[in-house]
């Protein structure tokens, strides 16, 4: 086999979502009401979590940090594909390129394991009512916050390590709208089998394994919400459950199929459309439902306007 003698590709360029320029000025109003909706929700919640003593409990405090992650996901993104909506030529930066992978993996992946951890929250909650505070202290939450971003920053460095270090010599053109592994492998020079088996085997780890935490966490929750004897309750508890669960099936659902399934070499109008999905939608939905619908989090936007 000969040397490849192409250079190494210093940039790259994205096709984008669409080539047509008036469906691009529709989609560049719509990435922006979804931007501002999810900045504002999120900044909200941390917000009054932070100014209100009574969201002072586990649960809120893994919202905070989920409010967090959502937001640093969606800035990863969503500024960039706004401005390539505008401009003919869409290109980023072998450097911006990594930075943006590294960043979009570590909280991504973070926020994987920071949905696990409040449906364990939730769990405790509801079949252990009489148990929750002994074990959810402030310390426990503490850990468990820390060790959803230490799994996160785990699964983005061995990605991100075995996608940079493939050579990119040659074609640069991305059909794709932001730099993410799947994409990126499409464009390397070398065979990418050990690498696909690398985020094959952390799509385990940080995909597969919180999903079943969380579905086990929320078969408990129904079993117990099902021997309730108070019918306002149980449909407080179902509805919640419910909305949660979309959630879950959104964001995992969707990165699941970006990310665990084999390697095809074309990347195809649906895989851009599921990544929209991850990427966009569930981080403006996430407040949405886990917090701007509960009656804490209404009560403290009333306090925090009548000052």
């Amino acid at each position: 086999m000969g040397e490849d003698n192409r250079t190494s590709v210093t940039e790259f360029l994205f096709l984008g979502l669409s080539q047509d320029p008036q469906t691009q000025v529709l989609l560049f109003f719509l990435f922006l009401l979804i931007y501002l909706l999810t900045v504002l929700g999120n900044l909200l919640i941390i917000l009054l979590i932070h100014t209100d003593p009574r969201l002072h409990t586990p649960m809120y405090f893994f919202l905070r940090n989920l409010s967090f992650a959502d937001l640093c996901f969606s800035t990863t993104t969503v500024p960039q594909v706004l401005i390539h909506f505008l401009v003919k030529r869409k290109t980023i930066s072998f450097v911006g390129c990594s930075t943006q992978i590294v960043v979009l993996l570590l909280v991504g992946c973070t926020e994987c394991a920071l949905l696990a951890v409040m449906s364990y929250d939730r769990y405790v909650a509801v079949c252990k009512p009489l148990h929750y505070s002994s074990i959810m202290t402030h310390w426990v939450c503490v850990q468990m916050a820390a060790g959803s971003w230490a799994s996160g920053a785990f699964v983005s460095l061995v990605d991100a390590t075995f996608t940079l270090r493939l050579p990119y010599r040659g074609n640069n053109v991305i059909n794709h709208f932001f730099c993410e592994p799947p994409a990126l492998l499409k464009l390397a020079s070398a065979d990418t089998y050990s690498t696909e088996m690398a985020i094959f085997a952390m799509g385990v780890i940080i995909l597969l394994a919180p999903v079943s935490l969380i579905l086990i966490s929320y078969w408990n929750i129904i079993s117990t919400v099902i021997q309730m004897q108070s019918g306002e309750g149980r449909l407080k508890v179902f509805s919640t459950c419910g909305s949660h669960l979309i959630v879950v099936v959104l964001f995992y659902g969707s990165a699941i199929f970006a990310y665990m399934r084999p390697n095809s070499k074309i990347m195809n109008e649906k895989d851009k459309m599921i990544s929209v999905f991850y990427s966009a939608v569930t981080p403006m939905l996430n407040p949405i439902i886990y917090s701007l619908r509960n009656k804490d989090v209404k009560g403290a936007l009333r306090r925090i306007t009548a000052k």
